[in-house]
């Protein structure tokens, strides 16, 4: 465990993050104060420039929390180290790091790692950007043998030392640029994931990625030649059948690869562990989650499609006529290069939210297209214009901070607006 006896800790957020890294820190013998830009129980209430003067040997920063904003920067003047919680808890804890990050399809890995893992014969928690901080994790009676740990780029950026002792890089794609002043600099803080590896380090790569040539290279892709591949229904280790996908609950080709760099990762799994580990694997809510069947017509939850390449991804693996919903907050994103598949996959296309007039502007010549102000009136407008056989898609391609607090929250506004189930599921 780490010793920090004697230090002061400054800890700026008094989220779920900061409140389990101020735990953690005193723990560790350090004096803890929270500080918030909100009134927060336990927290003191700080404006940009409260962190002048404060001098901590030790800053740890939400990863909600912008970076290189005046509020952590006035801290970080002065004071010591500056971390995030996962670089806290990280030396804290004594197993075995699964490192997970890309811009698509993290959650769903993370939670098939977990499940390989405890398939082996050993403990496993799915935390980090996955719901539990590491920083509580670490505090567990039983610590776990392995975590297989989801990294957003948010948390990229305040690692020092972090070094995972496997590592998965799903996907990248534009996304946040909200936050960061370009696509690079996204791509950069996603990249830090491999700052610290070695050389024996394993990585799992999708096939075709520009990455620095670090650690011992597994690759996999469900479009080329890569040492896990697809094959009609077929995963491949090698040119060896591993599994069927038909013998799991996920569909799409993005869930293909998901399930390719889980089994790629994971030590000492066999081909027939993992079938009946993967026999038994629920997906995630909100990510192309199957509704319910209406009069034969099919509503898929894929709420949390936050960016264009999620969006992209859920439309590839449609094999019906799509009446696509679509919208949410504007983030500055070009959905231009959507064009193309929206011709090929989708009959309408309904937007909404704060960017959904700007959807309907660019789109209006490729696919019929309305916008309407809410989600509860997409619903409505795409169950009027569906025919048996269609599938409502659910996907917003943007976050949701226009309307709601969460994707969590949106898809399950668009759960309670889908009509009266003939067939639930």
């Amino acid at each position: 465990m780490l010793d920090l006896t004697g230090k002061t800790v400054a800890i700026l957020g008094a989220g779920r993050s900061g409140q389990a890294a101020a735990v953690l820190a005193a723990h560790c013998g350090a004096s803890v104060t929270i500080y918030d830009s909100r009134e927060a129980p336990g927290a003191v209430l700080a404006t940009p420039g409260t962190g002048e003067g404060i001098n901590a040997d030790l800053v740890v920063v939400s990863p909600g929390i912008e970076t290189k904003g005046d509020f952590v920067q006035s801290f970080a003047k002065g004071s010591g180290a500056l971390w995030g919680e996962v670089e806290l808890a990280w030396r804290c804890y004594p197993g075995i790091t699964i490192g997970i990050t890309g811009t698509n399809g993290k959650t769903t890995t993370t939670e098939l790692v977990r499940d390989l893992v405890e398939a082996t014969g050993k403990s496993c928690v799915a935390c980090g950007n996955y719901g539990v901080p590491l920083s509580e994790v670490v505090l567990y009676t039983e610590v776990p043998d392995v975590i297989a740990l989801e990294l957003s780029s948010f948390q990229l950026e305040t690692i020092a030392d972090f070094r995972p002792d496997a590592a998965i890089w799903l996907n990248f794609s534009p996304d946040h640029m909200d936050r960061y002043t370009s696509v690079e600099e996204y791509r950069e803080a996603k990249l830090r994931i491999l700052e610290n590896i070695t050389a024996e380090t394993p990585v799992v790569v999708r096939a075709g990625e520009d990455l620095p040539e670090k650690g011992k290279v597994i690759t996999f892709s469900s479009e080329e030649k890569a040492d896990w591949s697809l094959q009609g229904d077929q995963i491949l280790k090698g040119s060896e059948t591993f599994l069927a996908m038909s013998g799991t609950r996920l569909r799409g080709l993005h869930n293909a690869e998901n399930i390719m760099a889980a089994c790629a990762i994971v030590e000492g799994l066999t081909a027939e562990i993992a079938r009946e580990a993967l026999a038994k694997y629920s997906p995630p809510e909100h990510r192309c989650e199957l509704v319910a069947i209406i009069d034969g017509v099919e509503y898929l939850n894929d709420s949390k499609a936050t960016n264009l390449h999620a969006l992209e991804s859920a439309l590839r693996s449609q094999t019906r006529p799509t009446i696509l919903i679509a919208g949410g907050k504007e983030k500055g994103l070009d959905y231009q290069p959507l064009a193309p598949l929206l011709r090929e996959k989708v009959k309408e296309m309904i937007s909404f939210g704060q960017i959904g007039a700007a959807l309907k502007e660019t789109f209006s010549e490729v696919v019929t297209c309305k916008n309407v102000e809410t989600l509860d009136e997409a619903v409505a407008l795409a169950t009027a214009s569906s025919l048996a056989g269609d599938t409502v898609l659910f996907s917003p391609g943007t976050s949701s901070f226009d309307q709601f607090n969460g994707y969590e929250a949106r898809g399950a506004a668009f759960k309670a607006a889908v009509p009266r189930l003939t067939r639930t599921l």
